[in-house]
Parts: C-alpha cells; sequence; structure tokens
C-alpha cells in the first residue's frame, strides 16, 4: 500500500470503539423511539396523561442529545474525519446531532400541552391539547427513530471501512525497486 492510501485508513481499534459507541446510542435512540408511548392500549390519549413522565422523555432525549453531540465533537477533532470513510461518518454523525437535538424540545411541549390539558376544563380545548400532544409526540419520536438511522449508518460505513482494511491485509505487499539516483548536475552519468 501506497503511504496516502495507508493515511486513509482509520486504525482497527478506533473503529471497532466507535462502533462499540454508535451501537449503544444507536440502541438508546431506537429504544427510546419505541417504548416511550404517549398512547394507551386503545390507541387514546389518556384522560389525566403524566406530566412528570412526559417531562422525563424529554430530559432522556436530552441526555441522548448531549451523547450523541460529543461523541460528534470527539470524531471531528480526530484526524480520522478528514479521511474518505471519516467524512461520511462526520456527514451521518451530524445529521444524528440534528436530529436528536430535535426531539427533546418536542418532549418538553407534549409535556406543556398534558399540562393545559389536565387544566382544562372546556372540552374543545382539551380535544385541541390531546391533537397536539399527539402529533408533537410522535414528531419527538420521528427525531429519535432518525438520529437511531444515522448512527447505524455511521457504525455501517466503519464496519464497510474494516472490510476493506481487512481485504488489504490479505494481498501481497509488493516491493516497489528504488528509483536510480538523479544524475547529478555537471556531471557524466555513473
Amino acid at each position: 500500500m501506497t503511504p496516502d492510501f495507508e493515511r486513509q485508513l482509520i486504525p482497527r481499534d478506533d473503529a471497532l470503539h466507535l462502533i462499540g459507541a454508535l451501537n449503544v446510542m444507536k440502541d438508546k435512540a431506537h429504544n427510546a423511539a419505541h417504548q416511550w408511548k404517549l398512547l394507551d392500549g386503545d390507541g387514546h390519549v389518556p384522560a389525566s396523561p403524566s406530566y412528570t413522565a412526559l417531562l422525563q422523555h424529554a430530559t432522556d432525549a436530552q441526555d441522548l442529545s448531549a451523547e450523541v453531540l460529543r461523541l460528534t465533537a470527539e470524531f471531528a477533532r480526530s484526524p480520522h474525519h478528514t479521511t474518505r470513510a471519516g467524512s461520511i461518518v462526520l456527514k451521518k454523525l451530524a445529521w444524528a446531532t440534528t436530529a436528536s437535538s430535535h426531539a427533546p424540545p418536542h418532549f418538553a411541549q407534549t409535556a406543556e400541552y398534558a399540562l393545559d390539558l389536565l387544566r382544562s376544563t372546556d372540552q374543545d380545548n382539551r380535544q385541541y391539547f390531546s391533537n397536539n400532544m399527539v402529533h408533537v409526540h410522535a414528531t419527538g419520536r420521528a427525531y429519535l427513530r432518525r438520529a437511531s438511522e444515522a448512527l447505524r449508518d455511521a457504525a455501517e460505513e466503519l464496519d464497510s471501512h474494516l472490510g476493506v482494511q481487512r481485504f488489504l491485509a490479505q494481498l501481497p505487499r509488493h516491493v516497489y525497486p528504488a528509483a536510480p539516483p538523479l544524475p547529478r548536475p555537471g556531471g557524466r552519468p555513473r
């Protein structure tokens, strides 16, 4: 392999460490998107939704978003982000950061609508708050799914990169002969 090509490779241990971290965060985002439910078993908004439970969704989503942001910043500071594979991974991490950062405000707004719903006695207002809760909560969950997908894609890109490295390691190394010395100026070649 040429030195220029070798500089494009992310060291195996670094890639494996990052894949592990990406998979942990991917699973957290995926599980949250599927476990954080607003609707009851019949598909209806509960008459008295839990403000604190919905606020906890916002808190947990904020924590996840901070983890994704930290991981993205660490990777952006590493020399690996300048490689071909690294630039693709960084793009996917940037999307995961953006998507995960949009989720917490949606869950916080859902909690706000729940509080308004609990205090409202007017049926039209209750329906308005109920509809908005469903829409905003679903949007927050969708952002978590998108973040999970972007994290999965980043891990898959790194895994493919490692596959290329494994393939290249199996190829026989070619030794190129040294170039003949350049003739000295004003002298005859020897």
